[in-house]
């Protein structure tokens, strides 16, 4: 009879875990597992603080060349529609044929808020929300520009419908195309500042990992000195100048960087939010004021309005948008701008205060010219030096946020690649420094 004797179960101690188990408790193991995780932890950091810094470029980028130009593409539908609507009643007021002058604008007008119509809707993918907006501008604008030209060709013909098919298509405008940019708007700055944050945010993930590396580093460094009486390893050395230097770069092009997008941030794109919001008010103010003219008496809402709107214009409380801007304006030219604008809201306020005295004392005929000739004392010429120092300060508060946000862009030039070569460069001392220890027991 064979007797078979069953075969022991290898023993672990043989086996892979068996073989690192039996090195770790040796120096030449020890040292190899330190090595491994070294170089681990720095290709980990570099990996990741090159994607994140590459990120922040990239958001960079995109403010710049993407997010900023589409805001203010709803900001210009706005305006553009809002003008329209006020040339239309300024136009009506003329009587008969309308100057070609306005009859060039309101067209402009039309035409403008077409163009940025179409290259805002080129970001609502994905927005159920932004799309909508769309939705409703381009269903409505053909609706409201019909309307219009209806209330043209009677007023052309002298008929008093044409009056009501203005008030009508104004009511349009204001209920729901009006209402629908300022909301395409909000969303668009909505987003530009969540991306301005994303800039600016701390990257807590790399400073931990950093802060690792380093403490690794160090650790690794006084395990050798107690272990071989050494006071420096050489490759430890560099690489813990490698990484030494990169924190010390990345820290100073962050800092910087989060400079310029903080001044990008207020003295650009706050500014130029509050300059809107202004504009806003002061075209929906023009056109309550013409349309109140239109109603002849019929349109006490409209003067409620402008005298609710023209606060935040003329205003002495907080509310006043255009000491908000001038308080964020940077630089003398900017300033001097939005203080023009001041001077010109007040003789507008003035001119205003004329027209209705004139509308309720009967004398309505010199009511529309004080509100839509071109004396120097007009409604209309204070309005139009007030929105033209609104567009340049606009101008200069996009300008500045170019610039600024240009600038934080150039704070992160060659730090990606920066980042990564001195990555290699501890990996690599981190090799030869651990290499040489190595050989010391063969």
């Amino acid at each position: 009879m064979v007797t078979v004797t069953p075969e022991r179960p290898a023993d672990a101690r043989t086996g892979p875990v068996g073989r690192v188990t039996r090195s770790a408790v040796t120096t030449p193991g020890r040292l190899s597992l330190v090595a491994v995780a070294l170089l681990l932890v720095t290709a980990v950091t570099g990996i990741v603080a090159a994607l994140t810094l590459q990120a922040k470029r990239d958001t960079l980028d995109d403010l710049v060349a993407h997010r900023e130009p589409l805001a203010a593409a709803a900001q210009q539908i706005f305006r553009s529609l809002s003008d329209a609507d006020a040339t239309a009643a300024s136009a009506f007021l003329s009587g008969g044929v309308e100057p070609a002058e306005l009859r060039t604008r309101y067209e402009f007008d039309i035409a403008q808020a077409g163009s940025a119509l179409a290259k805002a809707s080129t970001d609502v993918g994905g927005d159920p929300l932004a799309s909508a907006q769309v939705e409703v501008l381009s269903q409505q604008l053909p609706v409201y520009s019909g309307l219009v030209e209806t209330a043209r060709a009677n007023n052309r013909q002298g008929f008093p419908a044409g009056a009501a098919y203005l008030r009508e298509a104004s009511a349009l405008m204001r209920s729901k195309l009006l209402p629908a940019a300022e909301k395409l708007y909000e969303i668009d700055y909505d987003r530009l500042q969540t991306e301005q944050e994303s800039a600016r945010s701390v990257p807590w993930v790399v400073i931990a990992l950093v802060v690792l590396l380093v403490a690794a580093l160090v650790a690794t460094q006084r395990y050798l000195t107690r272990k071989t009486n050494r006071l420096l390893n050489v490759g430890l050395v560099v690489a813990s100048a490698a990484v030494l230097v990169s924190l010390v770069w990345g820290a100073t092009a962050l800092l910087l960087m989060s400079g310029h997008v903080a001044d990008a941030e207020r003295n650009g794109s706050q500014q130029v939010d509050v300059l809107v919001q202004a504009r806003i008010n002061s075209l929906k103010c023009r056109a309550d004021e013409t349309l109140t003219l239109v109603a002849r008496g019929d349109g006490p809402g409209y003067e409620q309005e402008w005298q609710q709107l023209a606060a935040t214009l003329v205003g002495d409380g907080e509310q006043n948008l255009l000491r908000q801007a001038k308080a964020l304006a940077s630089g003398d030219a900017a300033t001097g701008e939005v203080q023009q604008a001041v001077d010109n809201a007040a003789a507008w306020a003035d001119a205003h205060r004329r027209i209705r005295e004139l509308d309720e004392g009967g004398q309505y005929e010199d009511a529309v010219k004080t509100a839509i000739g071109a004396e120097p004392n007009s409604s209309a010429t204070a309005f139009g030096k007030l929105d033209k120092n609104l567009l340049t300060a606009l101008n200069a508060g996009r300008e500045e946020f170019f610039t600024k946000t240009t600038k934080a862009g150039g704070a992160l030039t060659g730090l990606v690649p920066g980042v990564a070569v001195l990555a290699l460069v501890a990996a690599a001392g981190i090799t030869l420094g651990i290499r040489e220890r190595l050989r010391e027991y063969r």
